[in-house]
Order: structure tokens, then C-alpha cells, then sequence
């Protein structure tokens, strides 16, 4: 049996650390969870050219986070604590998102891959979390769980997942605010902020705000191995 190809969105750098040019770079981590469940990591460049030849060639896309925002211009707000943006690569995101989307194949958003989905159908973002009750950046390291996440029962997560309590890692300091057009909130953090997102038209689309490619818990590779599953 053909082995699933699933693209993988880079980030992208300027900074003069690996190389005095721009470079792309992916944690490992990210390719080696789709190797373990006999998928092949195919990572995409940010060139809007080849996206029609890009989704041809995949069979799944997992849109990845990065140490960056999304520029609140895109969804209409005004920046009042967006960091860092990449307009270059949100632009080519967002185009890959709404082509690959036709196809009805599965796509995952992880972190800030599930925020673009919402923004790329139409929502918006909460452009700074409160620390309290929950920090979202946890300070104890990204391989561990930090709180709890609530799914509810009618979502597509609760029937991957089996559960409707699960304890995740969180590296954010933004989340869904207005939820775009067609998609449900799968689950949320104990305060409230949004963790997961579905799309209702679409065979399998889900954004998630943790990090499931570390696969810490049982529940993370519930998650990889059923997208995985569902390219076939």
C-alpha cells in the first residue's frame, strides 16, 4: 500500500544564527510523528506558485505554528499586542489552506496553524491571553502536559479521542476569538479560551491549539494516527 504524503508548512527565518541567509526550518518532532504512523513528511516552501502542483502531489496538510502572529490587518483589527508577523508565509498559508480545502482530504492545524484556519474562514483572534487562571505559555517544558482541555461530546474530537477530558501542552499567547464561517468549537480550556476547532463541511479539518506532534499522551497519538488514517 502507497504510503500517505502529507505536507508540512516551514517556518521561515532571517536571522543570522544557522546561516547569513534565509533559511527554513521545522522541529523534528513535526516530521518524525507522521514517520511513526507510516506517512511521508513532505515540507512546503513558501512559493504561492507551486501550490496547485503541491496539492496534486498530498495527501494531508498539517499547517504548523511558529514563534510568530498573524497580522490582525488580515482579520480586520486594529494591533493592540501582535509581535512578530510573516506576512510572506501567512499569505501562502492561507492560499494553501483554501485550495487544498477543495479536495476534501484532511488537513490539521496545530497552534498557530488552527488560529489561520479560523482567520483564513473568516474569524478573529484574541491577540493577547491573560496568565491567569491558566498561562497558555507554560513555563515547564513543551514535552509535558501543563492543564486540562474539555471536548465536547458532538465533536469529531470526542469520537477520535474517546474522552472528554484530556491534559495537553500549551505554547500560545493568542487564540480563536470570533469563530469563522462553518466551523464548531470542538473543546476549551478550563477559563474558556478555545483549545479546538472542526470544520462542518469538510471530511476532516481540525485545529488544535496544543502541540500534538509531541506525542506526550495516548490522546496526541489518537489524533496523528486518524489523520493519517484518513488520507487512505
Amino acid at each position: 500500500m502507497k504510503k500517505p504524503i502529507i505536507g508540512i508548512t516551514l517556518d521561515s527565518e532571517k536571522k543570522k544564527t544557522y546561516s547569513k541567509y534565509p533559511w527554513y526550518a521545522l522541529r523534528e518532532n513535526y516530521l518524525t510523528c507522521l514517520t511513526k504512523f507510516n506517512a511521508i513528511p513532505f515540507p512546503l516552501l513558501h512559493e504561492k506558485k507551486y501550490i496547485n502542483d503541491f496539492c496534486h502531489i498530498i495527501d494531508g496538510l498539517i499547517i504548523t505554528g511558529g514563534d510568530f502572529d498573524i497580522d490582525p490587518k488580515i482579520y480586520k483589527a486594529k494591533n493592540t499586542r501582535s509581535k512578530i508577523t510573516k506576512n510572506k508565509r501567512t499569505d501562502f498559508e492561507i492560499n494553501i489552506f483554501n485550495n487544498f480545502f477543495k479536495y476534501n482530504k484532511p488537513i490539521l492545524g496545530i497552534c498557530g496553524g488552527a488560529q489561520l484556519i479560523n482567520i483564513a474562514c473568516g474569524g478573529t483572534l484574541i491577540q493577547d491571553l491573560k496568565k491567569e487562571p491558566i498561562n497558555h505559555e507554560q513555563v515547564n517544558p513543551r514535552n509535558q502536559t501543563s492543564h486540562n482541555v474539555n471536548i465536547l461530546k458532538n465533536s469529531k474530537l470526542y469520537k477520535i479521542s474517546g474522552t472528554q477530558k484530556i491534559k495537553v501542552n500549551s505554547a500560545h499567547h493568542q487564540s480563536v476569538k470570533r469563530i469563522g464561517k462553518n466551523l464548531n468549537i470542538s473543546c476549551t480550556a478550563s477559563d474558556g479560551v478555545i483549545e479546538g476547532i472542526e470544520h462542518k463541511k469538510h471530511k476532516w479539518c481540525i485545529g488544535l491549539q496544543w502541540h500534538p506532534e509531541f506525542l506526550i499522551t495516548k490522546i496526541d497519538s489518537k489524533i496523528i494516527k486518524n489523520f493519517i488514517d484518513k488520507t487512505k
